[in-house]
């Protein structure tokens, strides 16, 4: 575990729906630390892409143009895009794994997660690649999963209160297209880093997963 200077960063990575934006939101109002979900940031992408009626499935077929006009929306991504109520529907879930699989657009997003990791006071961030691309030298990394039914139940759930139309089967089926897309893309794929505590929350509650990264925050820290 390494410190960059008095700054604390907690990395948190994991799959879809496995808990940890709850985590990395109560974690951060805990220790009164900046929060960033990074996985808005490709959502925002994604969205800002579909509002401008560019093809998100051309960049699955590495269409020049869509790729540069991905480039562009991520390098000109401000706070107040990432706050789009309209980030968090399904749709846009599968397009920002889609923007996500682009180099290049990982690349221009990198700088803003930085940004905001390395104030003078630290962050808890919360995506796929934090400990391993992100935030290598964090002070602290979790990984936060659950199995892929349990996962789909909570997606469910979050998105009947939206759309009392959504499907069970096609919200499990979009969860095992993303955890395949995230976990064999060629750049930062979703993995566990060597140095991160693994938490599965299948069977516990969210106060619990908090109560036990406090504990190793603060037992470590002291």
């Amino acid at each position: 575990m390494s410190r960059v200077g008095e700054t604390l960063i907690i990395a948190i990575d994991g799959p879809a729906a496995s808990g940890k934006g709850s985590l990395g939101r109560k974690l951060a109002l805990a220790l009164d630390l900046v929060y960033l979900d990074t996985g808005k940031l490709y959502r925002a992408v994604g969205y800002l892409m579909m509002a401008r009626d560019i093809n998100i499935e051309d960049l699955e077929h590495h269409d020049s143009k869509a790729t540069l006009r991905a480039v562009e929306v991520a390098k000109n991504l401000s706070m107040s895009d990432i706050e789009n109520e309209n980030l968090m529907n399904e749709g846009v879930g599968a397009a920002a794994s889609i923007v996500s699989s682009i180099p290049e657009v990982r690349k221009a997003l990198l700088r803003f997660q930085q940004n905001v990791a390395y104030n003078p006071k630290g962050a808890v961030l919360d995506g796929r690649d934090i400990g391993s691309v992100v935030c290598p030298d964090a002070d602290f990394k979790f990984y936060i999963t659950a199995d892929i039914e349990t996962r789909a139940e909570r997606r469910f759930k979050e998105l009947q209160k939206k759309d009392s139309d959504v499907i069970y089967a096609g919200v499990l089926g979009d969860l095992e297209r993303r955890d395949t897309r995230d976990s064999l893309r060629k750049i930062a794929p979703l993995k566990v880093s060597e140095d991160a505590m693994v938490i599965d929350t299948t069977s516990m509650s969210m106060e619990k997963v908090l109560e036990k990264v406090l504990t190793t925050i603060r037992s470590e820290a002291s």
